[in-house]
């Protein structure tokens, strides 16, 4: 027996510290980053005002049209969800009955009865709310044929000996960006948003699992 638990232990052990190092699992499947394709090189004329090669509209801002361009995701989302259920019911029930006779001899006030009654009611009832703000800059990393933005885009911050990941993928459509380069989230399709961890937080998640496992077969 004493053998046996040295190698759960051990094995708790060794997940727990795989879980300080294994970067999370993330639901934004395409790339994060993406380079922007180099154009095909045109000749071009040198020396007037207009130059084709890098032309750009005298009242347009920079905005981002092509792979590789950047915009700044500006993460504002707030859900909340609530839902209640509740069941009832009753039942009863009643039986009188009489013997007359036993073994041919009349028995005049020989009666029975007996009666029953149950019930039920259950109630539930769950909350649930997220708050999630920040900001992310995004690459586009493709271009779809009618001019939508797909964007990816992802953030790492190194706190001691943890690291958080900020991840964000969706389709931005241009018309939606403002100054600046700067989209909201709430406007972006098929976003998806993350906030991971691999810190010491994850290490005590496990821990827990692994604690709640020893208390249910525990003897005490």
């Amino acid at each position: 027996m004493n053998k046996l638990l040295k190698y759960v232990l051990l094995i708790a052990t060794m997940a727990i510290l795989g879980a300080c190092s294994i970067t999370p699992d993330s639901i934004v499947k395409q790339p994060t980053t993406a380079r922007p394709q180099a154009a095909a090189a045109v000749p071009v004329k040198s020396g007037a005002i207009f130059n084709q090669a890098a032309y750009r509209p005298l009242f347009e801002d920079r905005r981002p049209r092509y792979v590789g361009d950047t915009v700044t995701v500006t993460i504002a989302e707030n859900t909340s969800a609530t839902k209640a259920g509740g069941s009832s019911g009753s039942k009863d029930g009643e039986i009188d009955a009489s013997i007359a006779s036993f073994l041919g001899k009349a028995i005049p006030k020989a009666t029975m009865s007996a009666s029953s009654a149950s019930s039920y009611e259950d109630k539930a009832a769950a909350n649930s709310s997220n708050v999630f703000n920040g900001a992310v800059t995004a690459t586009v990393v493709e271009v779809l044929p009618n001019g939508f933005l797909v964007v990816s885009g992802e953030k790492q911050i190194s706190l001691d000996k943890g690291t958080e990941f900020v991840r964000f993928s969706g389709v931005v459509n241009p018309d939606t960006i403002t100054i600046g380069n700067v989209v909201s989230s709430t406007k972006i399709a098929d976003a998806r948003i993350e906030y991971r961890t691999n810190s010491k937080i994850d290490a005590a998640e496990v821990a827990s699992m692994f604690a709640r496992f020893f208390l249910s077969i525990s003897a005490l």
